[in-house]
């Protein structure tokens, strides 16, 4: 028996955790929040919608009033670690986390078995005074940590202690590009641009709609949008949206060009199947600006999408490593 707890914030953690689940084959339930919850839930997982996270402020794609956010998100912990306790009374087995803290720490508690999945191992959204409190809580973080029974992390790396590193993880594409883009109906060159899976990537997906307009002839190609569950989007002549998937991995692979936020899931979807990206961070989140900043990208460079379209659009690269599922998967399959 396993219990997973995913983090709702985004959709990035609810589709590695899918491309975990899939290769587990084994009873999981799942306790998450809105629309990670749902993309669960469609792919046949049990899962509790039970989260209900504070969004961040995001204002021409910046981040805002970020200190009184990380107060929200302190208050959003504790409200997290009830829910968490109400839910592990009623069960044994082994708890997985996927940033989700608050779980770890009442499974220790209780002295249950703990995973903790995490592509961070602090937070740096604050300075000044601000940041006294940010670092208590990272160390707190570290301390969560260090207790695990493992802890995976989706990167390539070399393994200590609790650490294991086990590569991008992934979800597996239902077919070869080829019958992927016959399926989508992709005939021109496909510019698919994702919201993301809150209201932040507004921004963004209005700038690409906007230089889209420009290029569209030249490039003789078409505009695949995919708002996710909370940006609301007018039907127009100039785009395609597909509104909330649970293909986003599909549709990357059959598409030429990928345009999103910095989110680490669909960054390692677009390097595993090929497809070239622009991936434009939210200014001062700094997870977000040093996911960017290994593909070489910035918030400035949402001012030169036009010339960054024309230079990436189908240049595919060669698949890379998707095998972290699977090794994620062997690791915690040893301690069910």
């Amino acid at each position: 028996m396993i219990t997973f707890f995913t983090s709702p914030i985004g959709l990035g953690h609810a589709t590695r955790d899918i491309a975990i689940a899939e290769e587990l084959k084994t009873d999981i339930l799942f306790a998450s929040g809105e629309g990670a919850s749902i993309l669960i839930a469609r792919k046949g997982f049990k899962a509790l919608d039970v989260y209900k996270p504070e969004g961040f402020i995001v204002e021409s794609g910046q981040l805002q009033h970020v200190f009184k956010w990380l107060l929200q998100y302190y208050l959003y912990y504790k409200k997290c670690k009830k829910i968490a306790k109400e839910i592990l009374e009623k069960r044994n087995g082994l708890i997985i986390s996927d940033e989700d803290f608050a779980s770890i720490a009442v499974a220790k508690k209780m002295g249950q078995r703990r995973v903790l999945i995490t592509d961070i191992t602090e937070s740096h959204f604050t300075t000044g005074l601000a940041s006294v409190i940010e670092k208590k809580m990272n160390k707190s973080m570290h301390n969560i940590m260090q207790t695990c029974d493992c802890v995976i992390i989706p990167e390539l790396g070399d393994d200590r202690d609790n650490i294991r590193y086990v590569g991008p993880i992934v979800r597996r594409a239902s077919a070869d590009r080829n019958t992927l883009r016959k399926r989508f109906c992709f005939e021109k060159n496909t510019i698919l641009v994702s919201g993301g899976g809150t209201d932040a990537g507004k921004y963004l997906v209005q700038k690409a709609i906007e230089v889209h307009r420009q290029l569209q002839s030249k490039l003789d190609s078409e505009l695949i949008i995919v708002s996710g569950p909370s940006l609301k989007l007018p039907d127009s002549p100039e785009y395609r949206n597909l509104g909330f998937v649970n293909n986003m991995h599909d549709l990357t692979y059959a598409a030429d060009l990928v345009i999103s936020l910095a989110g680490r899931s669909t960054m390692d979807e677009s390097m595993a199947y090929g497809t070239p990206g622009i991936f434009i961070p939210i200014k001062n989140h700094f997870e977000q600006e040093q996911n960017a900043a290994r593909f070489g990208f910035t918030y400035e460079d949402i001012f030169r999408l036009e010339h960054l379209i024309k230079e990436k659009i189908g240049c595919r690269s060669n698949a890379a490593d998707m095998k972290g599922a699977a090794r994620a998967a062997k690791i915690i399959s040893m301690l069910v």
